[in-house]
């Protein structure tokens, strides 16, 4: 699995209790929607049992020019810290993993049943 570094371009909320977070897209860097990343912090202020890394949907289409991670905002040492995350902060990422797939049958209609955060790897797949 390839590890990275990158940067924070952007945060906002953008449903009660969620936040997406931008980080930098490496050139050459390349996805499949639907995937995930670990992503770790680095140095974090603060940290607690569950640790300084998330699997986070990638929620961005892969040609979307950042790399945007969505993700409700529970009170652990790791989202307080990613809410606080400075603009131009380095974290890490190891990636991409995981598929979730769709029939390639495209005469025959999807239907998706999503709620709350779920929406992520969906949200990457319908801006594909």
């Amino acid at each position: 699995m390839a590890v990275y570094k990158t940067k924070l371009v952007k945060k906002e909320i953008v449903a009660e209790g969620t936040m997406a977070f931008y980080f930098e897209k490496l050139e050459g860097f390349d996805f499949i929607a639907r995937q995930y990343m670990t992503v770790t912090l680095l140095n974090p202020p603060e940290t607690d049992d569950e640790g300084n890394s998330r699997c986070l949907s990638i929620a961005s289409a892969p040609r979307e020019k950042h790399l945007m991670f969505a993700t409700r905002m529970r009170d652990t040492a790791f989202k307080r810290t990613l809410k606080n995350l400075p603009v131009g902060s380095e974290i890490k990422i190891a990636g991409p993993d995981g598929l979730f797939y769709l029939h390639k049958d495209i005469s025959k209609p999807a239907v998706f049943l999503i709620g709350g955060i779920g929406i992520t790897p969906v949200f990457s797949m319908l801006k594909n």
